[in-house]
């Protein structure tokens, strides 16, 4: 049996040259990572919120097989790792005095790596986040679309006070992410997650935003869509199902291989809404947060 070892990258752009290829040859499972990793390169490894600057790829026989990183927010993000992966690379960082504010992966790969954590600092997870990853298969349209056009958000509806800043704080408030919420709130909407995404309106017939949806920059040829949202009074007419659909579609034409998302498991009306338009559960991905010990 080949030997398996954590190797430790200091630098996201040599993580990037080193771990990439592999990355990339599941973008659907690592989507976040894709997008974690992208997300650093341009806006440097300084985290928001975190200590932690530590990437780390497994090896074996010259391949590598997993990896973690440091995600914008200070958590530890990783790939699919066993229990005993996660044990050794909990271990690494904790030798490394590496002090990160959790960990955001697939469930097993997150629990373990949480129970491993406690293990060696006494910190209790606190868990935070659970969701569905959806993977898109045959793209199915509504039969009967909502009325109206989808239109890509301009530099006005991104300004304080526009459509997309109102809303992505909107959508914070109900699902709770309190980090951008803060940020929007302190005028600093570019800073929060949503700053770099593409944003897409479902208009009425007569020109007034219905929904909204967004997609990621393309990365590793995935798009992930990112968030959906219906303001509460224009729920349940199908302007959902139509945003969603119009950006699935165009990420796809623009040549995404994959087209993921995220849907809380606590939302059965999304879950089923991605289900009808194509969309298959691949993965649960979870997330812990590690108190100061």
């Amino acid at each position: 049996m080949l030997r398996e070892e954590w190797h430790v990258i200091g630098h996201v752009a040599e993580f990037h040259a080193r771990a990439g290829e592999f990355l990339r040859s599941r973008p659907a499972r690592h989507n976040t990572v894709l997008t974690d990793v992208e997300r650093l390169r341009v806006r440097g490894a300084h985290q928001e919120g975190g200590e932690s600057g530590v990437f780390g790829v497994l090896e074996s026989g010259g391949e590598i097989r997993a990896a973690f990183h440091p995600t914008p927010r200070g958590y530890v993000g990783a790939t699919p790792l066993t229990p005993g992966q996660a044990d050794a690379a909990a271990a690494l960082l904790h030798r490394l005095g590496a002090t990160p504010a959790g960990v955001v992966a697939d469930h097993a790969t997150a629990a373990a790596f949480a129970r491993a954590w406690q293990a060696r600092t006494g910190a209790a997870p606190e868990p935070f986040w659970r969701t569905h990853l959806y993977r898109l298969g045959t793209l199915t349209p509504p039969r009967s679309p909502a009325p109206g056009r989808g239109r890509a958000a301009g530099a006005a509806d991104r300004e304080p006070g526009g459509h997309v800043v109102r809303w992505c704080r909107a959508f914070c408030a109900e699902v709770g992410e309190r980090v951008s919420l803060d940020l929007i709130d302190d005028g600093r909407w570019a800073a929060s997650r949503f700053g770099d995404r593409h944003f897409t309106f479902w208009e009425t017939p007569e020109g007034v935003p219905a929904a909204m949806a967004a997609t990621t920059a393309p990365t590793g040829g995935m798009d992930r869509v990112d968030p959906v949202y219906t303001p509460p009074e224009l729920r349940g007419r199908g302007y959902a199902a139509a945003v969603t659909t119009e950006v699935s579609r165009a990420a796809r034409e623009a040549g995404a291989a994959e087209v993921v998302l995220y849907a809380d498991p606590a939302n059965p009306v999304s879950n089923a809404l991605y289900r009808r338009l194509g969309y298959t559960r691949l993965a649960d991905f979870s997330g812990y947060r590690f108190p100061a010990t």
